[in-house]
Order: C-alpha cells, then sequence, then structure tokens
C-alpha cells in the first residue's frame, strides 16, 4: 500500500525535526513487548525487562495502548511544541486531550482487539503516572546516550539540507519514504500519511528504536509527524571502549575513576559497592560527587536508584589514553 502527502512551498517552509521522549517511550514500548526484541537492541531488554513485568507495565493501561502490532494511540504522541520537548510538557498534552480523540483512538484499538474497552478521561493521569514510571524504569537511565544519537541524527539531516536541499533529506529518510514531484509518498502495510485535512508541514521525529519501521501520525488538524530510524541507533548500547583508569584517577580519584568505568549499564549504590569492592556509603558520596560535577544522573527505579553516565563521562572515557 502507498500514500501520499502533498507539500506546497508554504509545506516545505513549515518542515522541521523534534526530538521527541514520548515517541522514544512508543516506539521502545512496543519493541519490549515484540517477539523476539530485535538483535540491536538485547542488551538492553534483558536490563529493562525484569523491572518492567515486576512493575506489572506489561498487562497496565500502556501495554494496551501501545499493542505488539498493528494502530497504537495517537494521542501518546502529541504533536511537539518545540525541536526539543520534555516528557513532562508531553504528559501535559496528553492529559489535556480532547475526550472525542481519546475515543477515536480507542475505536481503532478495538478493530484489532477482541475485547473492546474504554478510557475514562479521569484515567489519562493514570496513563501518564504509567509512563514516568515507564521511563525511571526503562528510559531514563539511558537517555543521555539515546539523546545523544538522536541529536547527531538532526544536526546530519540540517546539514543534508544545507548542502543538498530537502529533497535530498526526505529521500534519505528511510527505504519505504521517497520524494518526487512535490509529494512525499510511503510505501507501508500499515502506516499510512496523507494532507486531507491536517496541519502545514511535516514534524520529522529521529527514534532511536523506531527500526526497522516508520511511524506515522495523522490527527487532523494537526501537523502531520512521521518517526524514523535514527542514523547510528545501533551504537547506543555498544560497550565503549575502556580507558586507563590511571589517567582519569589522576584528574577525580582512583575510586571515582573505578565507579565510572563500572557504569558501563546503570547501577545501583549496592551493585557498585559490590563490584568495586567499597562501602556502601563511600560509594553514596562519590555518586554524589560525581552527580554534582555533571558526570552521573540518577533515576529512580521501583524502590532502587539507578546511576548513569552522562555523555560528558563517556567523552571523558573516550578521550583518555587506552
Amino acid at each position: 500500500m502507498q500514500s501520499e502527502l502533498a507539500f506546497s512551498t508554504g509545506d516545505l517552509a513549515h518542515t522541521r525535526f523534534a526530538v521527541s521522549p514520548m515517541w522514544e517511550v512508543v516506539t521502545s514500548f512496543r519493541l519490549l513487548v515484540s517477539s523476539p526484541v530485535p538483535a540491536p537492541h538485547r542488551s538492553w531488554a534483558e536490563q529493562v525487562l525484569p523491572r518492567l513485568r515486576a512493575a506489572g507495565l506489561d498487562r497496565g493501561r500502556l501495554a494496551r495502548l501501545i499493542p505488539a502490532g498493528g494502530y497504537l494511540a495517537d494521542f501518546l504522541t502529541p504533536t511537539p511544541a518545540t525541536p526539543f520537548p520534555t516528557l513532562q510538557s508531553e504528559l501535559a498534552a496528553i492529559r489535556e486531550t480532547p475526550a472525542e480523540q481519546v475515543r477515536e483512538d480507542l475505536r481503532h484499538l478495538a478493530a484489532d482487539s477482541p475485547e473492546p474497552w474504554e478510557l475514562p478521561r479521569d484515567d489519562l493521569s493514570r496513563v501518564t503516572a504509567e509512563i514516568e514510571t515507564y521511563w525511571e524504569l526503562a528510559l531514563g537511565p539511558y537517555w543521555a546516550r539515546v539523546r545523544a544519537v538522536l541529536e547527531a541524527d538532526v544536526f546530519h539531516r540540517a546539514r543534508q539540507v544545507a548542502e543538498y536541499g530537502a529533497a535530498h533529506l526526505l529521500n534519505d529518510l528511510h527505504t519505504s519514504v521517497s520524494w518526487d514531484d512535490d509529494t512525499l509518498r510511503l510505501v507501508r502495510r500499515q502506516c499510512t500519511i496523507t494532507r486531507e485535512g491536517a496541519g502545514a508541514g511535516l514534524i520529522l521525529v529521529p527514534s532511536v528504536f523506531a527500526w526497522p519501521s516508520v511511524l506515522t501520525r495523522i490527527v487532523v488538524p494537526d501537523t502531520p509527524q512521521l518517526a524514523y530510524p535514527a542514523r547510528g541507533f545501533g551504537t547506543v548500547w555498544e560497550r565503549r571502549a575502556s580507558a586507563d583508569n590511571d589517567a582519569i584517577a589522576a584528574v577525580i580519584g582512583r575510586s571515582r575513576a573505578l565507579l565510572l568505568a563500572e557504569l558501563e549499564t546503570p547501577a545501583s549504590t549496592t551493585q557498585l559497592a559490590r563490584r568495586a569492592g567499597l562501602s556502601a556509603a563511600g560509594v553514596s558520596q562519590h555518586l554524589t560527587a560525581l552527580r554534582d560535577a555533571g558526570l552521573v544522573t540518577a533515576h529512580r527505579a521501583g524502590r532502587s536508584v539507578l546511576y548513569a553516565r552522562t555523555t560528558v563521562a563517556d567523552s571523558l572515557l573516550a578521550a583518555a589514553p587506552a
């Protein structure tokens, strides 16, 4: 099936990029409930799935709104108001979704499910609460890495436009997307895209978790959105090259250098203490100092707090002599 999105000069002028936390929520959640999880993301899924199941998110409202295949609720991906919306701003937009749109989305979901269901407007706050829990368990600890890839994609695409023009950019997004004769064409069995009744322009949303597909959002009268696989999405979970801890230790201290090296994947204070052979109290003090310096971030995951390296810390380790 092929769908088309016609472009006027005004539509091209209103085409823009956005890095959307909610698009990463819906694409990553769908990836986790698919079977098998695509190879590029299995190491991440192995860490996240046990937390997801322990929190019951695999059988909650979010699981019904984002099934493993077919249609997913459009109100979960509101139109990004800025190029880099925050998760909280997008959750606020979800809570303000008009009741008719929620009902329409549920009707679409019911077409793919033998079990129709209702979502009272008051439940939107519960949906966003589930999303916040999911974020803390599955995306927050890794967001610095994910966002770095998404931002790099946007900068690359912007350079494409500057050097070769918008047509080159639109032809390079995905094998199922092509541009010709003032029209964007999408060859896709399930996703569609159309200008009929839609707002001006197009919002292009890079995603680490969308591969191997593209996804679209067409909600009249909003601007159409197209989420596509970001360049380098497969590098997000690659193990960083090990650095010479002595060189880092000379700057920040041996224990803190060791903790940064151990944070190849997010971990709790207890886990780090066990791995590094340090006391939990000592690890906590070091992590506070590293957090104040912008080298680690903290994210609640159930009863635990997971610490993760920032992109600044990754750069510091990568720059050290091996």
